[in-house]
């Protein structure tokens, strides 16, 4: 594995190995986990459980008590050097991630998405990992290729698939402009100052060739030092406007130049060719099974459809039939749809719709058929609209952008009492449709709040700046109310395949047994039980949680017709807090059965 510098040097036919670990036969049939690693693990934690189940006594953190909560924010001074050591880099790395595999795997994750681990602008704080310098290389901060290759193989060797985040858009603030960055203006091209230096200024010429002497120096691969690989029209301000958001720089980071021409004639630049050589390296040199990319909306489709093209090819060469491309698709799910069916990527982030209508619906503040009618069964059905089928879309409800809120940035569990209805938000997200993602530390009751992205960008090992306003204390705990109902959740939904691929149908209820209706928002709030079915070929799943927080919910709650006898029974698959053990098949509106879920409950039964 060499430090190349050059895309001219990969030498494909030696890179390529004889044997790669195989895609999964279907991607929603997997839980994905998402994690900033940065944020994660700094392989220094003691009091955890390893990957082959001993407790590690060795290290210098220990785990998290209750009277640790605030311990970092005793005073301003303290909070204030909390609150900027979460713009730093913190510490977690790829070794911390290894170490922590059999964590994942216990609670039922099935594929990991980490955060870009690419070298990073030195001069700068991009802990998040956004901000490339080398896209041939490693930050020094998490590891080396070594390590990548290291996790990887752990997590294979667990039966865990890993997709790797990766930037295509822009580059990390690699130059500076003529008098400081401008802002977008019609298109105009601005005057560039010069590459960057190892220390930040600007003072490279622009005809700068870079050697290995200068690694921290422009940018790499060596392709990429030109200013014809930027489009150095400055910073997006509307970021809804068409050409601005597909040609202007991502705040301080440097948009990239793909080619030009209509998608069906896309004529792709060098640069895009330097990037697509340079992933496909990724993919020969680690094993990796999937691709997450960022900002998407900001690309020609016509890149994004010849690089998913390249590396779909690629790909099934080295016998990856289903490397994943999941595109961060932001602006609505007419563009998101839109996006899918003209660029062959696989799957788009739900980060606009989906989000928002789980967290509310759950905490009672959203119609539940705003959320299952972005939904449909079939394929044939409404084609031409927005819809979205199983493995077209992973759903979440929290991330490390939740750029749906603005300035209120908040985890599911820092509102509305979010910790009391977190397992059933959990439960919707992992028995619905989708390819489901749990974002990292949502496993730990994580409360993360504030205007800015690092407050729900916690440390999981804590360091100088840890959830729950702390320090020096870790989250790796599997014995919270929460990590335990998740991983025997996962452990139903890998067992039935209707929760995996079946169908899905939001359920009428009736609180008097003869009057039935799609449940519905009623005041300020929603006090009702939620069910849906998942059915696949004659089997069927009813899934259902309750909005209330404070009161047991009872309700009858309609079933298929045509699956079940009167008088027969649905048996409880799962119940986060005791509940009957089977409900009897009446005749109610066709049949039902009664529902009797605890306050912030949820329940399975098949």
């Amino acid at each position: 594995m060499g430090n190349f510098k050059s895309t001219a040097e990969l030498d494909f036919q030696n890179l390529i190995k004889s044997e790669y670990f195989p895609s999964p036969d279907a991607w929603e049939d997997q839980v994905l986990y998402f994690l900033l690693l940065d944020r994660f693990s700094d392989g220094q934690e003691k009091g955890f459980v390893d990957n082959d189940g001993h407790v590690v006594n060795v290290g210098n953190t220990a785990k998290y008590l209750p009277t640790d909560f605030e311990n970092a924010i005793q005073t301003t001074q303290d909070a204030e050097i909390w609150s900027e050591a979460g713009q730093k880099f913190v510490g977690g790395n790829l070794s911390g991630l290894k170490s922590k595999i059999g964590y994942l795997k216990r609670l039922g994750i099935s594929a990991i998405w980490i955060s870009p681990v690419f070298k990073q602008v030195r001069s700068q704080e991009t802990y998040h990992g956004y901000g490339i310098q080398d896209f041939l290389d490693i930050e020094p901060r998490f590891g080396s290729t070594e390590d990548l290759v290291d996790v990887i193989k752990t997590a294979h060797d667990h039966g865990i698939y890993v997709i790797l985040d990766i930037i295509l858009n822009h580059s990390g603030d690699v130059f500076g402009y003529v008098n400081g960055q401008p802002d977008y203006q019609n298109g105009k091209t601005f005057p560039v100052e010069g590459f960057r230096n190892a220390a930040g200024t600007p003072d490279l010429p622009l005809d700068f060739v870079g050697d290995d002497k200068y690694p921290d120096a422009a940018i790499w691969p060596k392709e990429l030092q030109t200013t014809e690989s930027f489009t150095q029209k400055g910073k997006i301000i509307h970021w809804d406007d068409s050409p601005e958001f597909l040609e202007g720089d991502f705040e301080v980071l440097k948009d990239l130049h793909h080619g030009s021409g209509p998608v069906d004639n896309y004529s792709p630049s060098e640069t895009l060719k330097a990037l697509t050589q340079a992933y496909k390296y990724w993919i020969a040199v680690t094993d990796i099974d999937g691709f997450r990319i960022d900002t998407v909306k900001h690309m020609d489709p016509g890149a994004t459809r010849y690089f998913a093209s390249v590396i779909k090819e690629f790909t099934m060469s080295i016998g990856k039939e289903n490397f994943y491309l999941i595109g961060e698709i932001t602006g609505g799910r007419q563009r998101a749809f839109d996006t899918l069916e003209i660029t062959g990527l696989n799957a788009a982030l739900g980060i606009d719709d989906i989000p928002d209508k789980m967290e509310y619906m759950v905490k009672g503040y959203r119609n539940p058929t705003d959320y299952f009618n972005l939904f449909r069964n079939s394929e044939l059905v409404h084609k031409e609209s927005h819809i979205w089928f199983r493995n077209k879309v992973v759903t979440l409800f929290d991330d490390h952008d939740q750029v749906r809120k603005g300035q209120n940035k908040a985890r599911f569990c820092a509102n509305d009492s979010g910790t009391l209805s977190l397992v059933a938000v959990i439960g919707l997200n992992l028995t619905s449709l989708g390819i489901p993602c749990l974002y990292y530390g949502t496993e730990q009751g994580f409360d993360g709040k504030g205007g800015n992205d690092r407050y729900i960008r916690e440390s999981m090992f804590g360091k100088d700046f840890g959830a729950f306003r702390s320090k020096d204390v870790h989250f790796f705990n599997e014995e919270t109310p929460w990590f335990p109902e998740i991983a025997k959740i996962a452990a139903i939904r890998k067992e039935h395949l209707a929760l995996r691929r079946g169908r899905q149908y939001l359920r009428q209820i009736s609180g008097n047994g003869t009057d039935f209706g799609y449940p519905v928002l009623m005041g300020d709030r929603m006090s009702s039980i939620v069910a849906w079915s998942r059915i696949c070929n004659d089997r069927e799943i009813l899934c259902a949680f309750n909005t209330d927080q404070r009161n047991e919910t009872i309700a009858y709650v309609t079933i298929d017709e045509s699956l079940h006898e009167i008088d027969s029974n649905l048996k409880c698959l799962y119940a986060s807090a005791p509940s009957p053990v089977q409900l009897n098949v009446e005749t109610r509106n066709g049949k039902a059965v009664r529902l009797t879920i605890p306050p912030a409950g949820f329940v399975i039964y098949g």
